[in-house]
């Protein structure tokens, strides 16, 4: 399992969808940049996915990509999926 730390952040692999909670915060696998999970958009068969920078959510901005894309390319700020499953 790989876990990379990133400004006080540690991430983790993406192991299932119930991980993929609305505001949790995303990291692709080979870069730095950091993106904040938005809702899942049934009609286009993907999660949004917004810029993130110093605490603060860009929506001027925003991307489209698949669960499979998520969970192949990108980790999930640790403990986010904890959550889910509680909820």
């Amino acid at each position: 399992m790989a876990i990379r730390t990133m400004k006080n952040t540690t991430f983790e692999n993406i192991f299932d969808a119930y991980q993929l909670v609305n505001g949790a915060k995303i990291k692709a696998k080979k870069h730095d940049e950091i993106f904040e999970l938005g809702q899942y958009d049934g009609n286009k068969r993907g999660y949004t996915l917004y810029a993130f920078e110093n605490g603060v959510r860009f929506e001027d901005f925003s991307v489209i990509i698949s669960e499979s894309e998520l969970m192949n390319n990108y980790l999930i700020e640790k403990g986010k999926g904890n959550q889910a499953i509680a909820a």
